[in-house]
């Protein structure tokens, strides 16, 4: 499921839990396959080339990068999903620091994410990733990853 995101032309993918080797590895794949992106601004480093802007003026781009969008005030989350409701057509990745797998559900983003990857690294040895496909607000698929290191 983790390629599938990969390859998509269209949609919203969350990635929570600080999963910035992931959202990397998103953006330049994207990136590699000729889209433009524009950013917010790059909480990591990317190799290939993405502006850095406001998404909500830039209507030019094939894929936008949002960080944080949990994190903002009542008023900007509202412009985010009214936002993300016009440009279904786009892809979009969404980055939030703080880690959400099953709280999803309470907030109102999940009515407009087609993924949610719910990245944890644990104390013993090992990192998670939890892979959500999300239709209508509902998890219709998913798939969790374990890798040791």
């Amino acid at each position: 499921m983790l390629k599938r995101i990969a390859e998509l032309d269209s949609g919203a993918v969350l990635i929570t839990g600080n999963g910035r080797r992931l959202a990397r590895i998103y953006l330049n794949a994207w990136t590699r396959r000729g889209m433009r992106v524009l950013a917010e601004y790059l909480p990591f480093q990317v190799e290939g080339d993405v502006y850095i802007g406001s998404p909500f003026d830039g209507k030019d781009f094939d894929a936008y990068l949002i960080v944080n969008p949990l994190s903002r005030p009542k008023e900007e989350r509202e412009a985010l999903y009214e936002w993300l409701s016009k440009n279904r057509d786009k892809l979009v990745l969404l980055y939030e620091g703080k880690y959400i797998k099953d709280s999803i559900t309470r907030y109102r983003i999940k009515d407009f994410i087609d993924y949610l990857i719910a990245y944890k690294r644990e104390t013993v040895g090992f990192e998670q990733v939890d892979v959500m496909r999300l239709e209508n607000g509902r998890v219709v698929e998913s798939k969790t990853y374990i890798r040791r290191y």
